[in-house]
């Protein structure tokens, strides 16, 4: 689990008849903060202040919710519990808790009318500790995949995480809600897996109830005409991710680290980053101890993230009318 970096702690809420949440990811003692973002829909908040040149230097919480840009609501509610329990930046006035957040678009799924707000928000750093939960929980609760053909052909989807020890002892993990435009594939370099890739979710074949591959059908000219349609079934996408390590990392190098586990994305989503996505990774860095060449640390968070992944579809559960991998 993400947790297993000592000072971390997750919370969950939700509401699994709407279908939709909330994950907080919380460091209230402060943590050096990057992010990476590359989809081409995304909806965040203070993402500015994480840039190496920005004043701001530590967050005490990252936000990842359901309810596209309702869902940013929730994140008062962190902030409130955080400033409550005396956590945030020191402005000689008051203590200001900095929480960077990003949304997925879960309205799709459950009901439009109901998303994350700031009790929801709130609840989740209450439910928060280190035994972390998967599946269709959190931010994780409305996500899907495969969405070419639209939301009729998708699969559920949810939230996974996943860590690992490196050969010097510094840990990195990582925890991620999918909620992707394309499939979810496995990727057996970094799961250690036997076996070539293999496609875990995505398009549904309503014909004969197997897997179809959206990359095939953008190949595919008999798909194109009926893309413009699909198209607009499959605006609401976003697959959102931390990863964090225990290590000691200036800001620039947290960044580092969040866009080098991107590729943990684009590994295991295909297509990934599309116009449809607002996919984010952020990056926490707990600073309890030298940090190890970069290029280790960034290439084996891509690797986690990926595992992470794998383990959204294979612990979620069919909703919503969308059936799950794992069944």
């Amino acid at each position: 689990m993400i947790t297993a970096v000592t000072g971390l702690t997750v919370g969950h809420a939700h509401d699994l008849e709407a279908l939709t949440g909330v994950t907080v990811i919380l460091t209230p003692a402060g943590a050096v903060g990057g992010v990476d973002v590359r989809g081409g829909a995304p909806g965040t908040r203070e993402t500015d202040l994480l840039v190496p040149e920005a004043m701001v230097d530590q967050v005490h919480a990252i936000a990842l919710c359901g309810g596209s840009a309702f869902g940013l609501a929730a994140v008062t509610g962190v902030v409130q519990w955080l400033a409550e329990h005396g956590y945030g930046f020191e402005t000689g006035v008051a203590r200001v808790p900095i929480v960077p957040a990003a949304v997925l678009f879960d309205l799709a799924l459950g009901r439009a009318d109901r998303f994350p707000d700031a009790a929801m928000g709130y609840a989740a750093c209450v439910n928060a500790s280190t035994l972390v939960a998967e599946g269709c929980v959190g931010a994780g609760a409305g996500a899907s995949v495969g969405k070419a053909l639209g939301m009729t052909a998708a699969m559920k989807s949810g939230l996974g995480t996943a860590s690992e020890i490196l050969p010097d002892g510094t840990v990195v993990g990582a925890l991620v809600a999918v909620n992707a435009y394309g499939d979810v594939w496995r990727d057996p370099v970094a799961s250690r897996t036997p076996g070539g890739t293999v496609q875990l979710a995505g398009v549904r074949d309503r014909a004969n109830g197997g897997l179809l591959s959206t990359m095939d059908l953008l190949r595919d000219p008999r798909f194109q005409p009926a893309f413009g349609g699909s198209q607009r079934d499959a605006l609401g996408n976003t697959t959102l991710a931390v990863v964090a390590t225990d290590a000691r990392l200036s800001k620039a190098e947290a960044r580092k680290l969040a866009q080098m586990a991107q590729d943990g994305l684009a590994r295991t989503i295909r297509p990934i980053h599309t116009p449809f996505d607002g996919d984010t990774v952020f990056a926490l860095a707990t600073a309890q101890r030298p940090a190890p060449p970069m290029v280790m640390l960034g290439s084996l968070a891509a690797d986690v993230l990926a595992c992470a992944v794998e383990r959204a579809v294979l612990m979620a559960r069919s909703a919503g009318g969308l059936p799950s991998a794992s069944l």
